[in-house]
């Protein structure tokens, strides 16, 4: 498996950051990726969303994602452009959904302490290594398992599973439900 590297400049929250934050409540009415990645953030920045660019990366302190287990919190990530969101902790549904929507969720409390704003970075997660290309640091995280990498490189784990199910045997076609 080749090297799944992002590289972006750190988008950075503190602690109990919840999926009301990431993406609120009041823009769950209309799901489309656009609506998604234009909220992302905004129950934090309301200007968030303008800001972000492609690869860029969300850390945070601990807690990250805790309430609602809905998957449009990681989407609205994903979509907004974000590479990857790294924390301190995460809260276990939202850690598995970004994985599940294709985003690399990364726990290294060190990196989120001292990483400040607008630093570049570049994470490679086949190494398990983020550098921060600012301020020339350099951190290991345990990397995820070769399948988690996996659904990052083909967008997530529908893409994963169509995949899969279309690599067997007597399947010619996946529909998804």
């Amino acid at each position: 498996m080749a090297d799944y590297i992002v590289k972006g400049r750190v988008w950075k929250f503190g602690d109990n950051i919840s999926t009301d934050h990431i993406l609120p409540s009041r823009y769950m009415t209309d799901i489309e990726p656009h609506e998604l990645a234009t909220n992302c953030m905004s129950g934090v920045d309301p200007e968030f969303a303008k800001k972000v660019q492609p690869g860029d990366i969300l850390i945070a302190g601990k807690n990250i994602g805790y309430g609602s287990s809905r998957e449009q919190a990681p989407q609205a990530i994903k979509y907004a452009g974000l590479g990857a969101v790294v924390a301190k902790s995460f809260a276990r549904i939202f850690y598995r959904n970004c994985f599940n929507v294709g985003i690399p969720a990364i726990i290294n409390s060190q990196f989120v302490t001292e990483a400040n704003q607008r630093d570049i970075v570049e994470i490679n997660f086949s190494q398990g290594k983020i550098t921060n290309l600012t301020r020339g640091l350099c951190y290991k995280f345990e990397r995820p398992p070769d399948f988690l990498v996996e659904y990052i490189e083909l967008g997530g784990l529908m893409n994963y599973i169509e995949k899969t199910i279309t690599k067997k045997e007597g399947v010619s076609k996946c529909v998804k439900v």
